[in-house]
């Protein structure tokens, strides 16, 4: 696993303010794989694609220690949703090299 390096502003610490999406999105992606695309075998890049990209098309939900999070969370239907949009686009146009 790679450390995550300090990120600062003006001297203030940030890197420890994460998109509280990231976490969900890496969990459901084995689920839906497994459940939606299991013939298919996806390569390391292909993975790497899709949990961007997914991330990408949900709306950021970025929290720090400490803050207040309102309840704006978003639903497992809409997380699986665009999960699966982003496989489907990942397939459509993959980055690796087809053999």
């Amino acid at each position: 696993m790679m450390l995550k390096k300090t990120l600062k502003i003006n001297g203030v610490e940030v890197s420890k303010i994460v998109n509280r999406n990231e976490r969900r999105v890496a969990g459901l992606i084995p689920e839906i794989l497994e459940e939606y695309y299991k013939d298919y075998i996806f390569e390391d890049l292909d993975i790497q694609d899709i949990y961007a990209l997914a991330l990408n098309l949900l709306p950021a939900a970025y929290a720090q220690a400490g803050s207040i999070v309102l309840s704006d969370r978003i639903s497992d239907y809409e997380l699986r949703s665009q999960i699966r949009k982003a496989v489907e686009r990942v397939l459509d146009n993959p980055t690796r090299a087809s053999g």
